[in-house]
């Protein structure tokens, strides 16, 4: 499954003084009973179980978990947004983690009517959700301890990530285009309430598309009325420098002031828009790539 799809398609605690969650997700979270063999659907999902330390419960994930490089050695039971129930039953699991949005829908119940039990974590594209799927994880795993250290690890890591955009001016931010792909001259572009539109927010960078939710197939004249002073694209499938160049000459990215400047940013898309453990370096490269000596001399 590409890479580029998931994207497209496509989340106790007052004791470590990590901000607790509007509904409390961790009431809907059932520890596992017998949580010996786990199927893991969601990359940030898998990245968060190998960060607590509980990794030997897995013994199988999705697509989209590729991260550490040592969950490629467990079986992969498919895309998350196109499971199969033979698929993730295959592995005889005795519970099921999967994230908010994981689907299609006759499978999963299909899944739920074979009695394996199964959590599922809220997805937030926010520095508030990364720490709520931490805790959930943690709860659903039986290692509250653990995702209630990771969780305070992460909210400072956040936290200081965030702070190196904090003291610039409204007038000195950013404004940054997100490119999913450039198709028949059209490009998709990510309006908000995506992982795209929350990264941007938390490198200090201001999203240049707004007025819908989601990706969209945007035409010349919306380009040149977002006026992007920065072109943010994933690198997911090797070499993505034909794309860049597509975009450079695009008549319309080439009248925005980052077409102007040739200002592009590649970055790994899992990394960058994966909302994990690895999320506040994420922010902070991000962040040191929009904005450069600025944040040096700020």
């Amino acid at each position: 499954m590409s890479p580029i799809r998931f994207f497209i398609t496509a989340l106790v605690v007052v004791a470590i003084g990590v901000p607790a969650y509007a509904d409390d997700p961790l009431a809907k979270i059932t520890p596992f009973k017998d949580s010996s063999r786990i199927v893991s659907i969601g990359g940030s999902l898998t990245e968060i179980v190998y960060a607590l330390g509980e990794e030997s419960h897995l013994v199988a994930r999705d697509t989209t978990g590729n991260y550490p490089p040592a969950a490629l050695k467990l079986p992969d039971v498919g895309y998350m947004r196109a499971l199969s129930p033979e698929g993730v039953l295959s592995v005889n699991p005795t519970g099921i983690l999967a994230i908010a949005g994981s689907g299609p829908a006759d499978a999963l119940s299909l899944i739920g009517k074979s009695g394996i039990p199964y959590d599922e974590i809220p997805e937030s594209f926010s520095h508030q959700g990364i720490l709520d799927k931490v805790l959930a994880v943690g709860r659903a795993l039986g290692a509250d301890d653990k995702a209630k250290a990771l969780a305070a690890k992460l909210d400072a890591d956040l936290t200081a990530a965030e702070g190196l955009t904090k003291g610039l001016a409204e007038a000195n931010r950013k404004r940054v285009l997100f490119v999913l792909s450039l198709s028949g001259g059209k490009i998709l572009a990510s309006g908000s309430g995506t992982a795209a539109d929350g990264i941007i927010g938390l490198a200090g960078g201001v999203n240049a598309v707004t007025g819908y939710a989601g990706y969209k197939a945007i035409g010349s004249e919306a380009v040149i009325a977002a006026r992007p002073d920065v072109i943010l694209l994933m690198d997911n499938a090797g070499d993505r420098s034909a794309t860049t160049a597509q975009l450079l000459v695009d008549p319309a990215i080439a009248l925005t002031p980052a077409g102007k400047n040739k200002a592009v940013i590649v970055m790994d898309g899992e990394y960058l828009l994966g909302f994990g453990p690895r999320t506040p370096a994420a922010v902070r490269d991000l962040a040191e790539k929009i904005y450069g000596d600025q944040l040096a001399n700020k």
